[in-house]
């Protein structure tokens, strides 16, 4: 599906990659609002902070880690739901006081009539008439002047053609995002959340054609998607360079559709790497990643699309944005992307299976909990990679190649960018001694996203109710499906 989804955060500044990671409490999932409501339904109470698992669920009684207050400018979710609309009443300031944000997904939805689960969420319509029309234009054809190269302008006469809008269509409404050109076959990479509701997707082409496409395969943990247009032929993909080598400061540019504006050019620079953000999942969770951060403007309907370096490759997919909290505020130039590399690897291994994988740990902890100096284990998982390299429940792992954990959000984003089969390094302390593990990451389907909210009582654990978290195991909060 591709809609707007709010949460709460704090402002993300510039870093390198060994620097402390900013998070962002996540909405949860209930139902789309009507088109004149402001915000989605009132979302059901969630039992506990948000937690995160890597392996399957254990044997045995529920197991929680012993509560803890918040990491160094981190907000964990208020009581009642994961994250909330802008108004709602924020936990106590941490030791370092930050500017608050919202955080949406870059996609843009329109028309929605209240209520339906096609499109679930709690988030703010765009528009403001609920008449589900939204701003279209036809893009011009790249001028045929060759442009310095090195320039936005090369960059962008070499990404346009290969950008493309994609409008899904359902009963409850139209929903709009951005996407890029894989193959001259016709395949298309783009976020999960833009056709996760289903109906009938169309694509246009850079030249204002349009066609009809379908779903190859999705990955919910990662928020990518690949879909393959139908009847086009002359199809241009695009490059895809490497997000490895990216460069704080670097210059990019960003192309998409906002607000239903095709082939719109942006321009500015890599903010951050190694960014962990999480965002809402279509299961109801959280979709925790390690991004990156952009000041180019994104807007809603940019999602799925390219981000570029000067030489016109894509080096991320454009996904999120942090805004001033209003309904329709726009970019304030906090924008996040999926590095190209993760979202390379994931779409390859969509288009020659349908399916997609993750890595399993085989560890369980809580997102938000810790002090900021590191990701607290709560158990091990019988079996897993994790008790093979001998982590045990009391662990707490400080680094993950190198990288700093400020706690259990960054574990999981560093540990999702790596491929199942990959070996990975963790630097753990337990009572005050340090040691380096060395650990090769299992491999699961991928068939839903992170985490969702509690049902409270004793029967949540943190790790049953039937969603899978992304790097193994079943959601930590229960639920079902």
């Amino acid at each position: 599906m591709s809609e707007e989804h709010r949460e709460q955060g704090r402002d993300a500044s510039a870093s390198t990659g060994d620097s402390r990671t900013d998070h962002f409490a996540v909405p949860s999932y209930a139902g789309a609002p009507a088109p004149d409501a402001a915000h989605g339904p009132e979302q059901p109470a969630a039992a506990g902070p948000p937690t995160g698992s890597f392996g399957p669920p254990p044997q045995g009684p529920p197991l929680q880690g012993p509560p803890q207050g918040p990491s160094d400018g981190y907000f964990p979710p208020p009581p009642g739901h994961f994250g909330g609309p802008p108004t709602a009443t924020m936990p106590p300031q941490p030791r370092r006081q930050r500017t608050m944000t919202g955080i949406v997904t870059a996609a843009l939805i329109a028309g929605l009539v209240g209520g339906g689960a096609g499109f679930g969420g709690a988030y703010a319509l765009l528009g403001g008439d609920g008449s589900g029309s939204t701003l279209t234009s036809s893009p011009q054809a790249p001028d045929s002047v060759n442009a310095a190269p090195g320039s936005v302008t090369a960059a962008a006469q070499t990404v346009l053609p290969s950008t493309v809008d994609i409008r899904a269509t359902t009963a409850q409404g139209a929903a709009e995002g951005s996407g890029m050109i894989l193959t001259p076959e016709g395949d298309i990479l783009t976020n999960n959340h833009v056709v996760a509701g289903g109906g009938e997707i169309t694509v246009t082409l850079a030249d204002g054609t349009e066609h009809p496409a379908t779903v190859v395969g999705t990955s919910p943990s990662y928020d990518i998607a690949v879909i393959r247009v139908q009847g086009a032929t002359g199809l241009t993909p695009a490059t895809l360079g490497e997000s490895s080598s990216l460069q704080v400061g670097q210059p990019v540019v960003a192309i998409g559709s906002p607000r239903g504006l095709t082939g719109t050019v942006t321009t500015g620079i890599v903010s951050a790497l190694d960014r962990t953000v999480a965002v809402p999942g279509e299961d109801g969770g959280a979709v925790v990643y390690n991004g990156l951060q952009t000041d180019a403007p994104i807007n809603q309907g940019n999602s799925g699309g390219p981000l570029v370096n000067l030489d016109g490759q894509v080096v991320a997919v454009n996904s999120a944005i942090a805004t001033a909290g209003e309904q329709n505020s726009g970019s304030i130039g906090l924008g996040f992307a999926i590095p190209i590399d993760q979202a390379r690897r994931v779409a390859q291994e969509v288009m020659d299976t349908g399916t997609a994988t993750k890595p399993v740990l085989g560890v369980q902890g809580t997102v938000g909990a810790g002090t900021g100096d590191g990701a607290p284990i709560a158990a091990v998982q019988p079996g897993s990679p994790a008790e093979a390299a001998g982590l045990a429940a009391g662990d707490v792992v400080t680094r993950v190649d190198g990288a700093q954990v400020a706690d259990f959000a960054d574990l999981m984003a560093r540990v999702g960018s790596h491929a199942p089969g990959e070996q990975v390094t963790l630097t753990v302390t337990n009572g005050g001694a340090e040691r380096t593990v060395d650990v090769t990451l299992g491999s699961q389907p991928d068939e839903a996203a992170t985490t969702s909210p509690g049902q409270g009582g004793g029967q949540s654990s943190p790790f049953g109710g039937g969603q899978e978290n992304p790097f193994g195991g079943e959601s930590p909060f229960g639920g079902g499906n």
